[in-house]
């Protein structure tokens, strides 16, 4: 077994090779001038079990081409099965046709990765579950659940209520209210653009409660500081949110610094810029790696990855 990083997260590659004490693959990847990208596998991969990590976040279209071509470096070095392991799978949104002449982009980037030679996908809480039906290779889809889950039992919150940010994702704010035994409820909303949201009305009680706001992914914020503000009119009294993916730009750091947010936990499918982190708002990152390390294992040795769900 062999694990490779390229340029996305190798910190996040790095705690899983250190989890499974192994030293992480060498791989040498370049720029041309032009902006091609250039990959060199620096050690035999012949006959071995390779896993390639790299999360398609910004740059998406420079980290999706990086991955494409070290899976095709394996592929003809003669490695004998590669799993690309994507953390965050980008252009996942783009999963359907909801206005005319608009492609499915998430299908797209399944067809690319099987064609490059991807003979299994290992990935953290897609944006849609029909996505693993998008590939016809093997997908092993983990939940940052019982990361985040054991982080908010720790704090051992009274009142507490999830909250779904929108209709989407009522039904992982309703297992969450299951696992943590608390209330729910529901901000339902109405996107006007892309970078901006508005919140409609409110479903459920939290007067007087602490609130969790749970999604899969946040980019600008706008739902869940437009959520929180809601949630602060109708009487909560502290509020949290738990999103495994933190894809955030600068806009969504301004806006979690002045949101009624009291923490945002994230995961480190993504990483996390050091300025950003450094603008003053409330963000708590926590690892997948013993997840993600736990999972390449099972997968190298045949082993079910079921019990991994379990919080």
């Amino acid at each position: 077994m062999k694990i490779f990083t390229g340029t996305a997260n190798p910190l996040l590659a790095q705690s899983m090779a250190d989890y499974l004490g192994i030293p992480l693959g060498k791989a040498q990847v370049s720029r041309f001038p032009d902006g091609e990208t250039w990959v060199k596998i620096l050690e035999n991969v012949r006959g071995k079990d390779v896993f390639v990590v790299q999360s398609t976040s910004n740059p998406a279209n420079e980290n999706l081409m990086e991955l494409l071509i070290m899976i095709d470096a394996m592929r003809r070095a003669s490695a004998a099965r590669i799993t690309a392991v994507l953390p965050f799978y980008g252009y996942a949104r783009q999963d359907r046709k909801d206005q005319p002449r608009v492609p499915i982009t998430a299908k797209l980037v399944a067809n690319l990765l099987v064609a490059a030679g991807t003979n299994r996908l290992l990935t953290v809480d897609f944006h849609a579950q029909q996505l693993q039906g998008f590939f016809d290779i093997p997908v092993d889809h983990l939940y940052s659940s019982p990361v985040l889950v054991k982080y908010l039992q720790d704090k051992n919150l009274p009142n507490l209520v999830v909250v779904s940010p929108d209709t989407g994702g009522l039904k992982m704010a309703h297992a969450y209210s299951e696992i943590l035994h608390a209330g729910l409820a529901l901000v339902a909303k109405q996107r006007k653009g892309p970078t901006e949201v508005e919140a409609l009305t409110m479903v459920g009680d939290v007067k007087g409660c602490n609130c969790v706001l749970v999604d899969d992914l946040v980019t600008t914020a706008g739902t869940l500081t437009t959520a929180a503000r809601i949630l602060k009119q109708n009487g909560a009294e502290n509020i949290y949110a738990a999103v495994t993916h933190a894809v955030l730009t600068d806009l969504g750091f301004e806006r979690l610094k002045n949101s009624e947010i009291k923490e945002l936990v994230v995961t480190d499918t993504v990483p996390l810029r050091e300025s950003a982190m450094a603008s003053g708002a409330p963000i708590k990152v926590l690892s997948v790696s013993g997840l993600l390390g736990e999972a390449v294992l099972r997968i190298h040795d045949n082993q079910s990855v079921s019990s991994l769900f379990k919080v």
